[in-house]
């Protein structure tokens, strides 16, 4: 199995790090393995994340920070579609109806 992130996700992780890291770089840092811990368990329970309203996209939090990642399991790799923040308007989400 391997971890694969589109673009936009790359984008996405690229502005959560940039924001966060202007006001705390240490912050940035913990926020970026908490997202690789996240990523790394998906490799391993693919299935673990929350089914969205598109029945190929899951969704995962990362406890105890506020970013949903967003992501398709397929047979041999994991997608990342995107890392947002859970307080952003839901409807921009991938699996959003």
């Amino acid at each position: 199995m391997r971890l694969r992130y589109t673009v936009p996700a790359l984008a996405d992780l690229a502005s959560i790090l940039d924001y966060v890291a202007e006001r705390s770089p240490q912050g940035a840092k913990r926020i970026h393995a908490r997202i690789r811990a996240v990523t790394d368990l998906l490799l391993q329970y693919p299935l673990a994340g929350v089914a969205t309203d598109d029945p190929a996209i899951r969704r995962m939090t990362t406890i105890p920070y506020p970013y949903l990642i967003f992501y398709e399991a397929t047979d041999d790799e994991i997608i990342i579609h995107a890392v947002r923040h859970g307080a952003r308007d839901p409807s921009g989400n991938p699996g959003s109806a």
